[in-house]
């Protein structure tokens, strides 16, 4: 995840969110937050937030959020966040997620985090069919900036088959060595 994108796509999703609550509903503002609510031309709900904080230090916070619903019990909810730290780390996340009337429902998510000790990259996904079946996955990535080592690691579940997860730790020459 490209932090910069990331803010821009969460601004972008909060402020769609709002776009479309705000033509039925109750829009609110306070200093560095928007929210709205209201009803929608499906028969549910739509609703949104975009959040800024600028902290005295350099330390920042970016928050998004929309949430849909349409009346026939499905819904939706995608949300994110971005944060920088006064010494130059930066962090974001993002996920949505979607539940459907039969029960099924579906989930993906991602973060990024940075500052001078390392960096670190993951993301998933998780399903769940109407007979309540489990899928997941989920990729990791860490590097250290002190030694040069990283490490990648991936997981999955099936509620058929169950748990697997491997992890393969690298160096900062490349070479593969045991993982501790």
């Amino acid at each position: 995840m490209h932090t910069p994108t990331l803010r821009s796509t969460l601004l972008a999703i909060a402020s769609a969110a709002i776009a479309v609550a705000a033509s039925t509903a109750t829009l609110t503002a306070q200093a560095g937050a928007l929210r709205a609510h209201g009803a929608n031309a499906d028969g549910g709900t739509t609703s949104g937030a975009a959040v800024h904080r600028q902290g005295a230090n350099g330390n920042s916070l970016t928050r998004g959020r929309a949430a849909t619903t349409d009346g026939q019990g499905n819904g939706a909810v995608v949300s994110g966040a971005q944060v920088t730290g006064a010494n130059g780390g930066t962090g974001a996340r993002a996920g949505t997620t979607s539940v459907s009337a039969d029960g099924s429902a579906s989930h993906k998510s991602g973060l990024s985090a940075a500052n001078a000790n390392g960096s670190v990259q993951s993301s998933g996904s998780a399903t769940r069919d109407a007979s309540g079946n489990l899928t997941q996955s989920r990729s990791t990535s860490a590097t250290s900036n002190v030694t040069g080592n990283s490490v990648q690691s991936s997981s999955s579940y099936n509620s058929a088959t169950g748990l697997s997860h491997s992890a393969t730790c690298y160096n900062a020459a490349g070479a593969v060595v045991a993982c501790r």
